[in-house]
This record gives structure tokens, sequence and C-alpha cells, in this order.
């Protein structure tokens, strides 16, 4: 694969062995190329502004604890600058808090720093090919944890439905969704096309106000709009 067709990623880390690291694994992505590397979130704004829009990074890896700007500052800064970046969260982190305010201000995934390459490659493809929201197992245990604290207590006991805008279909893909399909499962189980089901997570988006699955499986839950089985 050449550079040309390559998906440009990014990583902001301080800490050198980290970056050292991700650097390798980098080398062992074939569809991927790592076109910045910032040490922390000021660097990192201040490389954005000089890269040409259609040379910026499509996805970048963000660490949460670094001094000056934090992770969760830098995509909220960046993604308000540039939002049709999408950000993955890359930490050694599975704090509750720091789970919730990355997805809030825009992050669509959070890994594990001990991810492999492969790991992190497949991340990447899932985010921007299929809507997904890549976590790593314990942190998906965590969230999904989290949801079932939070009252989500309305939800258990009163069940609303989605909103009016969304169509039958579209909620049909919506519940899947929040069930934890990515669109290409989602695809199998309706018999649809990855393009159909492509524009009805679009229309979803758009119809939501909201830019991730994260976001999306996030609201349903808040909202009570799919009841759980028990």
């Amino acid at each position: 694969m050449n550079n040309e067709t390559k998906i440009r990623i990014a990583l902001v880390e301080d800490q050198l062995v980290n970056r050292n690291t991700f650097i390798r694994k980098c080398t062992a992505m074939n569809s991927c190329e790592l076109v910045l590397l910032a040490t922390d979130g000021h660097d990192c704004l201040r490389q954005l502004k000089t890269i040409p829009e259609s040379l910026l990074p499509q996805v970048l890896f963000v660490d949460l604890e670094m001094p000056g700007m934090n992770g969760i500052e830098t995509i909220a800064t960046a993604h308000k600058l540039y939002p049709f970046l999408r950000f993955l969260v890359l930490t050694v982190f599975d704090d509750d808090a720091k789970i919730f305010d990355a997805i809030k201000i825009g992050a669509e995934g959070y890994l594990l720093k001990h991810e492999t390459a492969s790991v992190l490659e497949d991340a990447v493809h899932n985010l921007l090919e299929f809507g997904g929201a890549p976590m790593s197992p314990p942190i998906a245990r965590k969230a999904l944890q989290m949801l079932h604290r939070s009252g989500i207590g309305a939800a258990e006991d009163e069940q609303h439905t989605p909103p009016t805008a969304l169509s039958e279909r579209e909620v049909e893909v919506l519940e899947l969704m929040v069930s934890g399909l990515d669109a290409k499962a989602i695809c199998i189980h309706l018999d649809l096309s990855v393009h159909t089901v492509r524009k009805h997570i679009a229309n979803i988006y758009n119809k939501l106000h909201v830019r991730s699955k994260a976001q999306i499986i996030s609201l349903a839950h808040l909202q009570g709009w799919f009841k759980r089985t028990k």
C-alpha cells in the first residue's frame, strides 16, 4: 500500500518510551502512516496549524495524563478547531470519570497502551469504515458498568421511545448499535448492504446531533430508549 492510500494517524504522548513503542508498532501497520508525533497538547495544536487540511491526520491517538494540556483538554480543543478529525484515547488508565469525560468531549474509542499493533490498526479501520467505538475489553466493561449505575435508573424502570425524527429502519439500526453490533454485523442481521447501513448511521448521527457511536450508546441508555432484558 503506497503512502497516498494509507490512513494518516497521529500520536499525542508526553513519555518518550511510549512514543518510541508506538513508532515501532506503526512499522507493523501496513495500512497506516504516522504523520504527526506530538509531545503534549500544545505541541499537537501547533503542529496541526502547520499542516494543509488535505494532509492532516485522520485519526489521533491521545494520551490522557500529560502536563500543561491534558488529553481531555487536547481533544476538546482540537475537536472545536478540526471537527472532522477522529480521536482515540490511548492510555494506561481505566478510571470511570476519565472514560466518561473523554466520551463527552469527542473521543470515539478508548484503548489501553499495551494493545498490539494489529489491535490498534483494527481500531482505526473499525472507527473509519464501520462507525465503531473501539474499546479495550476492560474499558468496555467499565463503560457498561458506568451506564448501568448512572440511571440510568429511569431507563430500567421506564422505557421511552427514540425520537420520532428517526425512521423505523433507523430505529432498528440504532437499537442494534446500542446492543453492541458494528456496521458489518448490522448488515448481516438486517440483510442490508454496507452502503445502506452507513447511510442509516449517518442519518442517525445527524438527527441525534452526535458524532460517535460511543455518544449514541450513552444517549440511548440515558434516555431509556431500549429497555434492557433482565
